[in-house]
């Protein structure tokens, strides 16, 4: 489909559009930009999709699935969608296949064990100083490879009153903790005195410095960011947001605009992508994304290995794929514009890391380093090493290795002492 750019006007100012699918032609702009306009009139039926795009057997088969997670697509982004290519990288993210009904190695419904380390209704407290704080189960649209898919998009699921109260309360029991991250489902959808109510009762806490907040709504419905919202979270600084783009067919005008806005309130942006089989595994792709998104002053934050969560097995791709990719970005694009690659680990192991192989060699106090061009060199070390004392063991106290690991007699090795928020309840 190629995309139309059209002029309008707003408040004497002059803004582009990305194309309109002429289903909505006569819709009057006010309301095409109104974001409450875009919610009400979601896409999530067989018989609504299919008057936009022409549906392949597999999608109309999984559209009338009751079983499926749940599907709702704004009509700007689904106006965004190549209407006859299966391949577009915006449809294979937002419409199911019949893909998404099959089982594979590893899967998981809490792929990451958040509800083990969740010790009151929608708090996730993994690490020591920080906690995932869900607020909402609900979101503009559904992403099909979704880790909360257990819980997101489920209304009967949402957090209410009572649970904010418990939340608030645990973090303020809790010293240690510093950063909050907010989540869901997407905070953004939350009526804004509502989001507000908690911002303030975060802020009256002494010892939580920064709060963060997750979103894709952007992505989906850039005009939910409006002027009353930024004036809104700028009286809450510290205050960082991550977006989440996937592919650089996602970054519109209007989502620079959005940007442009959340920037000049002060708001430090990241962007936090998923590595998706066919949708964004090359070089190319990830270059051209990573230094789109830094033109719109938006720092690629973490790129992220697809998670074991039941339904998404189609879109994960090997972990070398991730590698060569990082390896294909360090030196050819600006340190600023690199993400960290990471595996969020099951069972409740957290974000580990992962990069291409630079150190080729250690000594006591020799290293031999390569960099992106293949040139080596040796760097010498400080001779200062200070002792490491490292233990292991597991739930059931055994010794057990690597190899147990691999050969599946065991699914992870916990060392002593492992942090574990819900046990030390």
């Amino acid at each position: 489909m190629q995309n139309e750019q059209i002029i309008s006007t707003e408040n004497e100012k002059s803004f582009v559009q990305s194309y309109r699918h002429r289903e909505w032609n006569d819709v009057p702009d006010e309301k095409w930009n109104d974001w409450k306009w875009q919610l009400s009139n979601r896409l999530n039926s067989f018989e609504e999709i299919s008057e936009i795009i022409n549906l392949t057997p597999t999608e109309a088969n999984a559209l009338n699935q009751n079983s499926l997670f749940r599907v709702d697509i704004t009509p700007y982004f689904l106006s965004l969608v190549d209407k006859d290519d299966f391949n577009c990288p915006i449809r294979r993210q937002v419409l199911p296949t019949e893909k998404e009904m099959y089982d594979f190695s590893g899967m998981n419904e809490d792929s990451l064990s958040e509800d083990e380390y969740s010790p009151v209704n929608g708090i996730v407290h993994r690490y020591p100083d920080r906690v995932l704080m869900l607020i909402t189960t609900q979101c503009a649209s559904y992403c099909r490879y979704c880790t909360r898919s257990r819980l997101v998009g489920d209304s009967s699921k949402n957090y209410n009153s009572t649970d904010f109260d418990n939340q608030i309360e645990y973090i303020s029991n809790n010293p240690q903790i510093r950063d909050v991250l907010l989540s869901g489902g997407d905070p953004l959808l939350l009526p804004i005195k509502r989001l507000e109510s908690i911002l303030i009762r975060l802020r009256e806490i002494p010892h939580v410095e920064i709060i963060r907040l997750g979103t894709r709504t952007p992505v989906f419905n850039p005009n939910i960011i409006t002027q009353e919202f930024c004036d809104m979270v700028e009286k809450y600084h510290p205050f960082w947001l991550n977006i989440h783009v996937n592919h650089p067919k996602e970054i519109t005008p209007e989502l620079q605009q959005a940007c442009d806005k959340l920037s000049k309130a002060g708001i430090p942006l990241g962007n936090q992508t998923v590595l998706l089989k066919g949708i964004n595994d090359t070089v190319e792709i990830q270059r051209k994304l990573c230094t789109e998104l830094v033109k719109m002053r938006v720092r690629p934050y973490y790129l992220y290995q697809c998670d074991l969560v039941k339904g998404a097995g189609h879109f994960r791709t090997p972990i070398s794929k991730g590698i060569e990719i990082m390896e294909g970005l360090r030196g050819h694009i600006s340190g600023y514009a690199i993400p960290t690659f990471v595996i969020d680990a099951p069972y409740g192991g957290g974000k580990i890391p992962l990069a291409p192989n630079y150190v080729l060699s250690q000594s006591p106090n020799k290293v031999v380093l390569r960099n992106y061009e293949g040139f080596i060199s040796v760097y010498t070390d400080s001779d200062d090493e200070p002792d490491q004392e490292i233990t292991s063991g597991n739930r059931k106290g055994k010794d057990i290795s690597i190899m147990d690991l691999i050969q599946g007699n065991e699914k992870f090795i916990m060392p002593q002492n492992f942090r574990n928020s819900k046990r030390e309840d």
